[in-house]
């Protein structure tokens, strides 16, 4: 069991490792706006990448931190028995 997780791991850590580090992260709308937005001085093209990286990252600090949570619990439970 642990050497199937330990693989899975490893194969996740090598797919993300493995993608490019610049990807396309806007519909082609939206893009074309924050392009023209910079061109013209603005910076809202800024902030769209932000609340892009913030949407993304937020459910893996949620998902990490209830699985923190369940690990230290279950820690508990496992010394609790011996």
């Amino acid at each position: 069991m642990k050497k199937r997780i330990i693989k899975i791991l490893a194969l996740f850590f090598v797919l993300s490792f493995a993608t490019p580090t610049e990807l396309p992260a806007q519909c082609p709308m939206c893009k074309i706006g924050a392009e023209s937005n910079l061109r013209n001085g603005g910076s809202a093209g800024n902030g769209l990448n932000t609340g892009i990286l913030y949407m993304l990252a937020l459910p893996y600090l949620l998902v990490g931190t209830i699985g923190f949570i369940w690990w230290k619990n279950r820690k508990q439970d496992v010394d609790e028995l011996y």
